[in-house]
């Protein structure tokens, strides 16, 4: 079985980190660089415990329930295991320490220090010390010899210096190491290694040198073509036949030192410094840190049968804390497939002596990822081996192994690696392994799950105690998956082998008694992710299906997904769905967006496009802003926003990471706002995910565009103009699906936008940049392009104020001929719906038409009723009444036995153009009806230049004072008799409107009906 990589995870602060396990190897431990000691019951422990050993810890050491450590006031300190008590200083340096150790039985403890000395200390009696002298620079590094008898210590002064305890002489010394004046500018820590029974390992640039006890001979040199850095750390199997080393880029090499062949090969997943490396006492596993203050831990790896760990082997890590991945997938990733000896290792004349290495010629294999042609092929090739001897036949005589000669060699695989698939996650969610975890956090409210030996239950919590009291429910079918909204709480569970997944609503916002309600999924089919909108459930299942429920329960539209569903999120009427659209390869995801809207109109926004991650991230978060805009948010920490005013492409808005005080600190997002901007987060430090108690706070981050030179006036201005557009599309979107929202924001919105702009116009202005004047003119509307054109002649800047003038023409003839068209599409619309008018008079066919169609309004008014709770942020949607368009009141009389209109209504430019021209269009064509005069009135006005248009709109919007002192002029004149008898007739025919009226005979001329369409002439 192939080895595999665990995801890495925070330890501590950047800088040097050690790892170990405890004797029995029960738990990880960990000290950095912040002073902390952490004991890790396993890698998924979310709250280690912790001691505290100083303001900053170099080094520590573990053994027989004793901790040492080296720390910034320049002592050695022991400290109790695991309870973390102080018990004392066993000695002192000028300068800090950089290394301790103990000895085999944990009775003694070595250091060196950066004043060059070396020192060794009984654990027990402080006083007995014994001090080593001879090195000209810090020390790097220490090792105890197995038996006791020698110490190694490694320097900066590039020396490796092998000290004799009982006579404190140096016994031999080898110049191996690169020489600097201090440990931080050293390229390598060079950690040594004794052998568990003999031997000693150095490592020296990008090869292992192995030097036999006693002669102090270099047997051999352990490489591979996969290191290509400095080595920094190494360390023994407990059965010493196996040598791992770390190098300081990040690459991890196991090899078999009977044979020399390299057995795995791990790459750290960031390239960065390998700087601690410890082995399983037990088990086949290896725990890794970097410089960077990250932990990670390596399985399987070879036991000392020279086999891989059965998998049936207990591990003390399980998964990483998030789980993203699949197992099977970053076995291929991270380590390379399981290599077959054709032949067992043919030994002769072995030595028991313990004094001497165990060597075997021939030279390392090179090995590569096989590409397996079928799972159920055996694999009988070999690679390639050369079997050339290093040895003379002394040697060979000396029991030294052969390897068999050169066989078949397979072909490779030398490409880009894929991406293990991110697995399905809720978002708002912590990982389902924990005992005690959210299940959503989202704007409305918390859900979270406890599942441990008091209590299986799941409570619900509301931020707006007006939408819903506090729940506490039992969680019997194990539910893994919550959504909440303001109508109903979604719950999901997985399949197991007596029952199907199940979805189950509970829709507290109903009226009738039933509230919750559950559908088993079909066999073999599971809930993969699920999410609430308004009226409706979805859920995303393993058989690549997205399933769409009412609210109620009634079950809807059906679709097919492309890839594996990742996370999905409902807002209102729309729906996101984020899948794997293919394999990433080199650490990219390769994921894939649609988004749905699940109205009465049903349409697709985004029909599957590639959803745009940082480098080598993940997904972590998806969902809506409260007004109703796609968001998500990676692994990276960057903010991404749907732009709709830019064809629905996604920009970034925000970089959570800039607001971290700690590379391995992050944010993890719980709601995204547009009005106000707000982007409200929980401050997680050390992890990628909040813990559930004490309840954590949530954060407020300001948005902030990636433009170019934010730090000038210019870049600023700038990214406010853009952050400010971006963030207030939703204003449209809205006013275009017919939601209520804010006029005022809009307004204020447009209002910050121009005053922006025209900062920025001045700006230019004063750089002489005109040709930029004008671009930036072209974003104002046309008052602010007048105030332009006085800034610019007050600026004596003439040939810019003279293109911004015609600018202004150009921007008021558009304005003008827009509100033209809108009129003449309001006055059609206005005839149609008086054309199309029925007598109301006639009844309907049936009863039940009458109640179908009564009821149609009563969901709107139940659904006002039950939004009636407003959010502090969070305004409902409600749909604007499509009434809302005022149309022409109309007063009907008869006058000499016509039906006759009177319009209430300011007139258009083109309603008074049509009233003086009226006479030319009737003697051109006397035969038009009223329909047939409005259309040709219309091209006839079309025909006009735009000044005659707007001369006609104007005096159309100051006819209305105008006409009213007509009016008045011209009831000052004298009436005449016809003048008096006909406002007589029209008192008259007035009065007569209160009275009942002589039904309208049946057969009216054909001249009567269509008298209803005209205006009352003269």
């Amino acid at each position: 079985m192939p080895s595999t990589q665990k995801p890495m995870r925070y330890g501590h602060t950047e800088g040097h980190t050690d790892v170990c396990f405890d004797d029995s190897g029960s738990c990880i431990v960990t000290g950095g660089s912040d002073g902390d000691i952490r004991i890790w019951e396993n890698l998924d422990d979310d709250d280690p415990k912790s001691i505290n050993v100083g303001e900053k810890s170099y080094s520590f050491a573990l053994k027989n329930g004793r901790l040492v450590s080296a720390i910034s006031n320049n002592t050695v300190q022991i400290h109790t295991f695991p309870e973390g008590a102080p018990d004392g200083i066993l000695t002192r340096f000028t300068t800090n320490a950089n290394h301790v150790v103990f000895n085999t039985d944990g009775t003694k403890i070595a250091a060196g220090s950066s004043d060059f000395m070396v020192k060794i200390v009984e654990v027990t009696d402080c006083s007995q010390q014994k001090s080593f002298r001879g090195h000209d620079a810090p020390v790097l590094s220490l090792c105890f010899d197995p038996k006791e008898a020698f110490l190694a210590s490694a320097s900066c002064d590039g020396s490796v210096r092998v000290w004799k305890i009982s006579d404190q002489m140096c016994e031999t010394i080898w110049p191996l190491l690169q020489k600097c004046n201090d440990v931080v500018n050293a390229k390598s820590i060079c950690r040594l290694a004794w052998q568990p029974k003999s031997g000693k390992v150095i490592p020296v640039d990008k090869v292992v040198k192995l030097y036999r006890r006693n002669t102090w001979e270099n047997q051999c040199d352990l490489s591979d073509n996969f290191i290509t850095q400095t080595l920094n750390v190494v360390t023994w199997s407990p059965c010493g036949l196996y040598l791992a080393a770390g190098s300081v880029d990040g690459c991890i090499a196991v090899w078999n030192v009977d044979t020399r062949q390299c057995m795995e090969r791990i790459k750290h997943e960031r390239s960065y410094t390998i700087c601690g490396l410890a082995w399983h006492p037990k088990y086949g596993q290896i725990a890794y840190t970097d410089t960077e203050g990250n932990l990670g831990l390596i399985e399987n790896v070879c036991d000392k049968d020279g086999k891989k760990l059965s998998a049936k082997v207990p591990s003390t890590v399980t998964k990483e804390y998030n789980d993203l991945f699949d197992g099977d997938d970053n076995d291929f990733l991270n380590g390379d497939l399981t290599e077959l000896q054709s032949s067992p290792k043919v030994t002769a004349n072995e030595e028991d002596d313990d004094d001497d290495l165990m060597l075997a010629s021939g030279r390392p294999r090179h090995r590569a990822a096989i590409l397996e042609d079928d799972e159920n092929s055996l694999d009988t090739a070999l690679m390639k081996v050369n079997s050339n001897l290093e040895g003379d036949e002394d040697d060979q005589a000396d029991g030294l192994s052969v390897l068999p000669g050169s066989s078949t060699q397979r072909p490779f695989y030398d490409g880009p690696m894929p991406t293990p698939q991110q697995k399905p996650f809720q978002s708002g969610s912590t990982p389902v392994h924990l005992t005690h975890r959210f299940m959503v956090w989202n704007s409305i409210g918390i859900i979270r799950c406890y599942n441990d030996e008091q209590d299986n239950a799941v409570d619900v919590e509301f931020h707006d105690t007006s939408i819903h009291h506090a729940t506490h429910l039992p969680n019997s079918l194990n539910h893994t998956m919550a959504d909440l909204s303001s109508e109903a709480i979604l719950l999901a569970s997985e399949s197991t082998e007596e029952l199907a997944s199940k979805l189950h609503c509970i829709h507290f916002s109903s009226w009738d008694s039933s509230k919750e309600w559950t559908v088993d999924m079909p066999e073999d089919e599971d809930i993969e992710a699920i999410c609430l909108g308004q009226g409706w459930a979805a859920c995303a299942t393993s058989a690549l299906l997205t399933r769409v429920f009412t609210i109620g329960g009634v079950q809807k539209e059906i679709f097919s997904l492309p890839g594996p569903v990742v996370s999905m999120a409902g807002h209102g009427e729309q729906l996101m769905v984020i899948y794997h659209r293919g394999t990433g390869f080199d650490g990219d995801q390769c994921l894939g967006v649609q988004l749905m809207e699940l109205g009465k109109r049903k349409k697709q926004v985004l029909h599957g496009d590639p959803l745009p991650l940082a480098r080598k991230s993940y997904l972590m978060w998806v969902g809506f802003s409260a007004e109703g805009t796609p968001c998500y948010v990676d692994s990276e920490g960057i903010v991404r926003m749907l732009n709709r005013g830019l064809g629905n492409t996604w920009i970034p808005v925000c970089n959570t990471r800039e607001y971290c005080k700690g590379k391995s600190d992050h944010y993890w997002v719980v709601g995204i706002h547009e009005n106000p901007q707000q982007l409200r987060c929980i401050p997680c430090k050390g992890a990628r995910f909040p813990p559930t108690l004490p309840r954590p706070a949530v954060a407020i981050l300001s948005f902030k565009l990636p433009y170019c030179q934010i730090t000038t006036e210019k870049g600023q201005m700038e990214e406010q103009f853009w952050r400010s557009a971006v963030f207030h599309n939703h204003l449209d979107y809205l006013s275009k699906h017919g939601y209520e929202y804010d006029e005022n924001a809009k307004n204020q919105a447009a209002k910050e936008q121009q005053e922006l702009l025209m900062k920025l116009f001045a700006l230019s202005c004063k750089l002489e940049r005109e040709f930029r004047c004008m671009e930036l003119a072209g974003l104002m509307t046309q008052n602010v392009v007048n105030l332009a054109v006085k800034y610019a002649s007050r600026s004596r800047k003439l040939i810019l104020a003279q293109r911004l003038s015609e600018l202004a023409v150009e921007k008021a003839t558009e304005l003008a001929a827009a509100e033209e068209e809108e009129e003449e599409e309001d006055f059609r619309s206005h005839l149609n719906v008086t054309a199309n008018k029925k007598d109301p008079t006639v009844p309907p066919g049936n009863v039940l038409d009458t109640m179908s169609k009564a009821s149609k309004k009563t969901p709107a008014s139940t659904s006002r009723a039950g939004n009636k709770q407003e959010s502090p942020v969070l305004k409902p949607l409600i749909p604007k009444p499509k009434s809302k368009q005022v149309f022409p009141v109309l007063t009907l009389f008869y006058e000499n036995r016509e039906l006759i209109f009177f319009f209430y209504l300011p007139k258009t430019g083109f309603q008074m153009w049509l009233e003086e021209n009226r006479g030319s269009i009737l003697e051109d064509a006397p035969d038009l009806e009223e329909t047939e005069i409005i259309k040709e009135g219309m091209s006839r006005f079309r025909m006009l230049t735009s000044e005659e248009r707007m001369g006609w709109t104007e005096k159309a919007k100051g006819g209305t004072a105008d006409s009213n002192s007509t009016e008045v002029k011209k009831r000052k004149r004298p009436l005449g008799a016809s003048d008096e008898g006909r406002e007589s007739q029209e008192e008259k025919s007035k009065e007569d409107l209160s009275l009942p009226r002589k039904r309208k005979p049946l057969d009216q001329p054909a001249n009567v009906k269509l008298s209803a369409f005209a205006f009352k002439q003269s």
